[in-house]
């Protein structure tokens, strides 16, 4: 009886699994088509159209990878949108990784009102947009703007921030400021996962509070900030509406966002093919970050089940 119940258990067991997976890829049926469909369709169809000349009114005649070629050969703006592009990402995301992280830690002692103060800081978030960077173009403005009417309470001529070359960069980073609420929530869901354990272990080894905060809390929220590092550095390199809607690429060039430039290309000049390629290079480039960032994850990430 044993052994023949032996191969009727498997059986059972088998057409379970089947049933699993069967009603698994039902359930997941909806996302794979769309992301077939959404994601990885136009991303052939992309490439197709980057080995094309292609100005979306004629036929595309092919080119093979003259649109590249043309890109790192003959095409200097195409360098001006890198280095701007590096430059905003390399300051906004660390700078914003920094103040959003000093909000949280400050919002993490509050007792009372944490949730109001909470919808306070992520509200910029919510109404984020077009109408948003309209108003930041007033705040800029030299004349009339309210950022260099406070400087001029102390005395101080403010800059021509979006409207000269010089300052118009760094008047972005300062904008990107404006959106750090989510990040902050992320970061105090990390640091309301610290164990008070590890704390006051800390106290009773006479850590000062720099001390606990760089040996207890950082390696605690380490995977926080790994989180919050991709997604910044991911979404820093596709900035394209502060530089659309603000600035138009200048001025003399100085916030030509990578994806603004390909914006351009595609829509503005009708340039279907060389913009694709364009957007192909972008997409390497993010995606050869985004594993450096996780291959050194290994060297500094901590998780809870490697410490039990």
């Amino acid at each position: 009886m044993m052994k023949e119940g032996l191969p009727l258990k498997a059986k059972t067991s088998k057409k379970a699994k089947s049933r699993e997976a069967i009603t698994f890829y039902l359930l997941i049926s909806p996302w794979l088509i769309g992301f077939l469909w959404f994601v990885i369709g136009p991303m052939v169809i992309s490439f197709w159209v980057s080995l094309h000349h292609w100005d979306l009114l004629s036929d595309p005649i092919w080119i093979g990878f003259d649109n590249y070629v043309r890109a790192f050969t003959n095409d200097p703006l195409f360098f001006q949108a890198l280095r701007v592009t590096f430059t905003f990402a390399f300051v906004s995301v660390p700078l914003g990784l920094v103040v959003s992280l000093m909000v949280a830690s400050l919002l993490n002692q509050i007792k009372k009102g944490l949730r109001v103060f909470r919808t306070i800081y992520y509200i910029p978030v919510v109404v984020s947009g077009v109408a948003v960077m309209v108003l930041w173009m007033f705040i800029f403005n030299p004349q009339v703007g309210l950022l260099n009417q406070f400087l001029a309470l102390f005395g101080i001529e403010g800059p021509g921030w979006i409207f000269d070359d010089r300052w118009a960069l760094p008047s972005l980073i300062i904008m990107s400021l404006w959106n750090i609420g989510g990040t902050i929530i992320i970061w105090l869901a990390g640091l309301m996962g610290v164990s008070e354990s590890l704390y006051e272990a800390a106290d009773l080894d006479g850590a000062n509070r720099f001390q606990k905060f760089r040996y207890v809390t950082l390696p605690s929220i380490s995977p926080t900030i790994f989180f919050n590092l991709i997604m910044g550095i991911i979404g820093a390199l596709q900035a394209f509406g502060q530089a659309f809607v603000m600035t138009g690429g200048g001025p003399r060039n100085s916030t030509l966002l990578f994806n603004f430039y390909l914006w351009r290309h595609a829509f503005s000049d009708f340039r279907m093919g060389y913009a694709s390629a364009l957007a192909w290079v972008l997409f390497v480039i993010i995606m050869i970050f985004t594993l450096i960032t996780f291959k050194s994850s290994a060297f500094w990430v901590h998780y809870e089940s490697e410490r039990k």
